[in-house]
């Protein structure tokens, strides 16, 4: 099925949907992007999304060209138009058209890009079953070369990792940082429960700052969960007794294997299913 793709204020047929050779997104990845979930033709934590996108513009001195209340109807907008219920969205502003030298400065008209389609990350069959994911030798991105929180069009640290957990069979692989310190996975953040607390990295950690890890970290104070934002290891990993993963695409899934080592019971835990029927609920309410 053919999609409606916003570009500058008007849509297009996606198969017409195109950017210049020149524009400095498809050149150097110099330009950002946030994904959004709708559920029931509502967009989930839509202005937190949108807050997070110029956050993340303001960080590389990216001027988005339309306010963050035009961007929200915008993306509002492209859900209507292709008609999506429970779907994906992908907002896009790239640095726009330059030379070919790395100065920001040559550069004209960002282009605001949005994308309003279906996603499946994982077969359901995982989210029953549990993940299996591996360690990758990939480290996160040192905070003082590029800072994780800024969700940039160069995600090359982050496919790297994912190559290296495909090839052991994995669809996810946890990434450590710089100090060997727990971070996240190659696109979710990462949780642990242990002794009837939850515990996952704080932003120092070198992690993206997750919308759907914020809001799983409200729904677990509301219930009375203890949540601990700390400096975790692997070892932390192997002793916990449960393990689940949390992102816009991926929602809340459980992790029941790290490095090949069964992550308590090797099965999804209690607290895992219970955090996640209460974010379903939550964002379909």
């Amino acid at each position: 099925m053919s999609r409606q793709v916003y570009i500058n204020g008007k849509f297009v047929p996606s198969d017409q949907a195109t950017v210049s050779v020149f524009d400095h997104g498809l050149l150097y990845g110099d330009g950002i992007f946030e994904g959004l979930r709708s559920y029931g033709g509502k967009v989930f934590e839509l202005k937190e999304h949108v807050r997070r996108l110029y956050e993340s513009a303001l960080a590389i001195c990216l001027e988005i060209p339309i306010s963050q209340d035009e961007m929200c109807d915008a993306i509002d907008l492209a859900v209507q138009t292709n008609a999506i219920d429970d779907g994906y969205i992908r907002a896009i502003v790239t640095r726009g058209v330059g030379t070919l030298g790395l100065d920001p400065n040559r550069c004209s008209n960002p282009q605001v890009i949005i994308i309003a389609d279906t996603i499946a990350l994982y077969p359901q069959e995982m989210y029953e079953n549990g993940l299996e994911i591996v360690t990758a030798s990939v480290i996160r991105n040192h905070p003082a070369a590029l800072s994780p929180r800024i969700k940039s069009l160069n995600y090359l640290n982050n496919i790297l990792a994912k190559i290296e957990g495909l090839r052991a069979g994995c669809v996810e692989a946890l990434m450590l940082n710089h100090k060997g310190e727990v971070a996240e996975c190659t696109g979710d953040n990462l949780f642990l429960v242990r002794d009837g607390k939850l515990f996952t990295p704080p932003l120092d950690a070198g992690i993206l700052a997750g919308v759907t890890r914020e809001v799983v970290v409200e729904l677990a104070c509301k219930a009375g969960i203890e949540v601990l934002k700390v400096a975790l290891t692997k070892h932390d990993v192997y002793v916990a007794d449960e393990c689940f993963l949390t992102g816009t695409a991926a929602e809340v899934i459980p992790v029941v294997k790290v490095d090949d080592r069964a992550i308590g019971s090797g099965k999804p835990g209690p607290m895992t299913l219970d955090l996640k029927e209460r974010f379903h609920a939550f964002a379909r309410a």
